[in-house]
């Protein structure tokens, strides 16, 4: 039977899903602090030794959080976990993969004593292959060490402060395993990468896949894309290599008056499920089979406008940072789904995911239940050559994973200059965003990449602008005018450093208010000074409107309010950190859906969408 929607809502992969049943391994490890670094001296790995580890933790939750039975936020930089799994070994011709959703930052995997992995990169997920290491059914030892260094400033940690306690915008730590670890069995030769680009325009899907190692014979590659009981396109092709990319052709989209029953938006979310069997080419046998998803769905960019299905469309957006009380950067239990719903319940259509890799569950919902996300790179905050490093390979890893999302409107690999505190005047800072921008461009050409999001924008599909005004009028001044959508910009300095760098002129990209607001609702006591400080929820509605009024009764593309949720001590969210409205609801929902006040000239308001 063919994988469901709701079979995907709980994989750790959603859009790559494969029989037999995946296995979690979440739940209680045995846990180690080693604060001298003595551990792989010590032989910590080894599957007899047992003595370090005198504690537990629950996974896939960070030892600062108190989700996770540990709670401590001091500073331990070197973390060591310990499971004993049951497993059977695995018959001749298949493999045993042992995946990991995300370890910050830097992790070593061994199994049964024998190193089976190591990765780089605190954001992003990695797989291990650990067949040739279960030599026996039963018990076998799993040893995890993470290092995450508080101090270290080339290190892509996003929001996670570098002091014990959080200041300012910084919130506490997420170290070590904080997203999904789990078992598969596999096939020798298998499916390992499944991209999907739609192509509304010439009615096509692209479909791109790797194998695990070059086919030893020849294979046939077979894909299935349905549409409920609809089938949409079939087709066959043979996979000569470890890489095989080709197109799919959808009739249907070739029919005008069907498009609104095809095409994903946020107002009708619409998923085509697919299906992939490796099989081969001699007898027809089968060899490895998944199951997947897509959207059919077209963006672009251009003349001052968004556009989304070949349609202007005006984007409401809220800056979501992705962290809960309990659990940190980990989501707990539904958490992932209750913010998607939330979002879309308030009267926005999508979020700014903001210094965070998102987990593929929540892109599952967005994708879903229909929001629009820009996916930004987690941000170091020192310039070197290390970080550079880093930070490409980082990117390069999340990029790829989730490119096949429709709800991923934009990449933003940069924000505010983080990590580039003067491209201006340094030339390889600039030449680096330059090259983040080029490199996604060339991972994805589909959708535009927000380079620097926020001020002192270089080469750039989108101009973000980060403007924390209070005064709805000065808003209304800064970004009022028709002329913006030629790249007339009021005031160059709406934020901290000037718009654009020198020597850059505006071809035409839509403008995107991608940060204002940030009031705070000041409960006695609160340590956040905020961007202004309000008493009462009926302030904060009325200031709310005025400057969402503002932002709607522009010449801009969209805007991204601060912020989703209060998060630590930044409290200027729309929704308390336990995601409690502190406005109803449906008061919220009129606000952020606010119309122009008077006839615009810019199409984009009157094509906008509002459901």
């Amino acid at each position: 039977m063919p994988h469901t929607h709701l079979d995907a809502a709980d994989h750790p992969r959603p859009q790559l899903i494969r029989d037999p049943n995946w296995r979690d391994l979440s739940g209680t490890w045995q846990f180690a602090y080693d604060d001298a670094d003595r551990g792989l001296s010590g032989r910590w790995m080894a599957p007899d030794v047992t003595a370090p580890f005198t504690g537990t933790i629950t996974v896939p939750y960070p030892p600062e959080s108190r989700a996770s039975g540990v709670g401590n936020t001091g500073f331990h930089p070197t973390l060591w976990y310990r499971r004993t799994v049951d497993v059977t070994k695995p018959a001749p011709g298949r493999r045993l993969l042992l995946h990991f959703g995300a370890v910050d930052h830097r992790a070593e995997v061994w199994v049964n004593g024998r190193l089976v992995g190591r990765h780089e990169g605190g954001h992003t997920g990695f797989t291990c292959d650990i067949t040739d290491v279960v030599d026996h059914d039963g018990h076998q030892v799993v040893v995890v060490r993470a290092e995450d260094q508080p101090s270290d400033a080339a290190q892509p940690r996003g929001k996670q402060d570098w002091r014990r306690d959080p200041h300012v915008i910084w919130y506490h730590r997420t170290s070590g395993i904080w997203q999904p670890v789990w078992l598969e069995e596999v096939p020798e030769q298998h499916v390992t990468l499944l991209h999907w680009t739609p192509d509304v325009t010439h009615a096509r899907v692209r479909c791109q896949l790797q194998l695990s190692r070059w086919p030893q014979r020849p294979l046939h590659l077979t894909v299935r894309l349905t549409l409920g009981d609809r089938v949409l396109a079939e087709q066959r092709t043979l996979a000569e290599g470890q890489e095989t990319d080709f197109d799919i052709s959808i009739p249907a989209l070739r029919h005008a008056q069907d498009l609104d029953d095809l095409l994903w938006s946020p107002e009708h979310p619409h998923l085509v499920d697919a299906s992939v069997t490796l099989s081969d080419a001699a007898d027809g046998h089968p060899v490895d089979r998944v199951t997947s998803y897509l959207g059919l769905r077209d963006i672009g960019w251009g003349d001052g406008v968004f556009l989304l299905n070949h349609k202007p469309y005006f984007l409401r957006l809220a800056l979501q940072q992705g962290y809960w009380p309990e659990t940190h950067l980990s989501a707990p239990a539904g958490g992932l789904r209750r913010d998607a719903e939330l979002a879309k319940d308030m009267g926005l259509n999508g979020l700014r995911v903001h210094q965070k890799i998102e987990d593929p569950r929540f892109l599952y919902w967005a994708d879903r239940i229909g929001l629009v996300l820009w996916q930004e790179m987690p941000s170091a905050f020192a310039f070197s050559t290390r970080m550079v490093r880093r930070k490409i390979g980082e990117w390069t890893e999340a990029v790829t994973r989730d490119l096949s999302h429709p709800s991923i409107v934009a990449w933003v690999p940069v924000n505010e200059s983080w990590s580039v505190p003067n491209p201006a005047l340094v030339p390889a800072q600039r030449h680096f965003i330059d090259a983040l921008y080029h490199l996604t461009k060339t991972l994805d050409p589909s959708r535009p990449t927000v380079s620097n999001d926020g001020w002192e924008v270089s080469t750039s599909d989108i101009w973000g602008v980060h403007d924390y005004t209070q005064d709805a009028e000065v808003l209304r001044r800064r970004y009022g005018d028709p002329s913006l959508r030629s790249g007339h910009i009021v005031d160059p300095w709406p934020g901290a450093k000037r718009l654009t760098l020198p020597g850059v002129q505006h071809q035409g990209q839509p403008v995107v208010l991608s940060e204002f607001g940030g009031a705070t609702l000041a409960p006695a006591g609160t340590r956040w000074f905020g961007y202004d400080t309000l008493t009462t929820p009926q302030e904060l509605a009325d200031r709310l409107s005025a400057l969402v009024g503002a932002a709607a009764d522009s010449g801009l593309a969209g805007f991204c309010y601060t912020q989703f949720t209060d998060t630590e001590q930044e409290t200027n969210g729309l929704l308390t950190a336990d995601r409690r409205p502190k406005i109803p609801l449906a008061d919220l929902r009129t606000i952020l859906r606010q119309l122009p006040s008077r006839k615009a000239e810019d199409a984009t308001f009157d094509a906008a969408p509002e459901g």
